[in-house]
């Protein structure tokens, strides 16, 4: 891969990559380490990835670095997370449905919520999920499935949310 066709892919996947380990991570400064990191591992890696399989091995790469950042998070005891508060008049903060789709979507476990953003804000295949998360096939389905009705429990009805 030559560097103008890298400089094109970084223009092609970045936005799409950094959205995807934003909605994962959630905290910018990971997200922005993860997609960085994946940039960095396909350019020591650019002889050995095939052209039209780069996009899918960035997505692969991402997706293990959240996965990894979960792992260490898990370490973490709860005692050195300090508490957020709740505002006083949660009325006074009207959220948006975008806001509430994350906040829905960040109830899930990690794995629902990945193949559920490949599929649903990223359009990805079930094969293409499954290569990228690899996962079987049919894990791949049973997850979205799990997870779409996981939201769909959390959300109830659109005239609820809306």
């Amino acid at each position: 891969m030559t560097s103008r066709k890298f400089n094109a892919l970084v223009d092609q996947t970045a936005d799409r990559l950094y959205r995807f380990a934003l909605s994962l991570v959630g905290s910018e400064a990971d997200a922005q380490d993860a997609v960085q990191d994946a940039f960095e591992r396909l350019w020591a890696r650019r002889d050995k990835v095939q052209p039209s399989k780069a996009s899918s091995y960035l997505f692969t790469t991402v997706h293990n670095a959240c996965m990894d950042h979960f792992r260490k998070m898990r370490r973490v005891s709860d005692a050195a997370i300090p508490e957020i508060k709740a505002p006083a008049d949660p009325a006074q903060y009207a959220p948006d449905l975008n806001d509430i789709l994350h906040e829905a979507l960040d109830t899930l476990p990690a794995v629902q919520r990945s193949v559920l953003l490949l599929r649903d804000y990223e359009g990805y295949s079930y094969a293409d999920i499954a290569q990228t998360c690899q996962l079987s096939l049919a894990q791949v389905k049973s997850y979205i499935h799990r997870g779409r009705r996981a939201m769909q429990a959390q959300l109830g009805s659109i005239e609820n949310v809306v």
